[in-house]
C-alpha cells in the first residue's frame, strides 16, 4: 500500500491540473523547486528546455497543449509563470548541465522568426559561466538513447513528462540511475565551440529555409 501511495503521488495528471489553466501545469517545474535546487541536470531530445526558451517559443509550443488538454485560455499567465523561472539562470550559486539532441534544435515551433530568435537566445545562454550546454549531433553512432527527456534536481528528484502527466522519481537508487544515464548522454555530446557550431549551423539553415505553409 505504501508503494501504491508513493506511485500515485509521483504521477500527476495534466488533465486535472489544467482545469484551472495551463499556468497550473508545471509538475516538478515550480519556482520553489528551482529556487531550492543548486545543480540542474537536464536532458532534452526534442525541445529546447523551458529555462532557455524565448516567450514566443514557449507560446507556440503551449498552443497545442491548450487544445489537447482542453484547458481554459490563460496563455499570458502560463507564459509569464514559465518565464519567471528563468531568473535562476543569473544566480552564480546555481549550475546548469544541459544535454540536447540536435533534433531539439530542429523541432520547429511558430514562425521562422520565432525559431531564429530562439536559437540566437540559446547561443547567448551558452555564454553564461554557470551554464554548460552539450549537443549530440544527429549523425552520431549511438549505443543507446533515453525514451524521453528528463531533469535531475540536485540528487533529490528526477522528473520526466509523458503526454498526459508529470512523473517524479524520489527513490535514491533510481535517481542515481538517472544521473548515470545523464552522464552517459553527456559523454556523447559535443561541448564548447563544437556545440556552438552545431547551433550556429542550424540557425543558418533556419534563416535560409523559407517557412512552409
Amino acid at each position: 500500500m505504501a508503494t501504491l501511495r508513493s506511485a500515485r503521488s509521483a504521477y500527476v495528471e495534466y488533465r486535472q491540473t489544467s482545469r484551472a489553466g495551463m499556468r497550473q501545469v508545471l509538475g516538478s517545474h515550480t519556482l520553489e523547486r528551482y529556487e531550492a535546487t543548486s545543480l540542474f541536470r537536464i536532458f532534452e531530445h526534442n525541445v529546447i528546455p523551458g529555462l532557455l526558451q524565448t516567450e514566443d517559443y514557449t507560446q507556440a509550443m503551449l498552443a497545442f497543449w491548450f487544445a489537447f488538454l482542453q484547458a481554459p485560455d490563460d496563455m499570458d499567465e502560463a507564459v509569464a509563470v514559465r518565464t519567471a523561472r528563468q531568473a535562476v539562470l543569473c544566480r552564480p550559486t546555481k549550475r546548469f548541465e544541459i544535454v540536447l539532441e540536435e533534433q531539439a534544435l530542429r523541432t520547429w515551433f511558430g514562425t521562422s522568426t520565432t525559431m531564429t530568435e530562439q536559437l540566437q537566445h540559446l547561443l547567448e545562454c551558452m555564454r553564461l559561466p554557470n551554464v554548460s550546454v552539450g549537443v549530440i549531433p544527429l549523425m552520431h553512432r549511438r549505443s543507446g538513447v533515453p525514451s524521453s527527456g528528463f531533469w535531475v534536481f540536485d540528487d533529490e528528484l528526477a522528473a520526466l513528462e509523458v503526454p498526459t502527466a508529470g512523473i517524479e522519481v524520489t527513490r535514491p537508487a533510481e535517481i542515481a540511475l538517472y544521473i548515470r544515464l545523464f552522464d552517459h548522454m553527456r559523454g556523447q555530446a559535443r561541448h564548447g565551440a563544437s556545440a556552438r557550431s552545431i547551433v550556429q549551423r542550424v540557425l543558418e539553415e533556419t534563416q535560409a529555409t523559407s517557412e512552409q505553409p
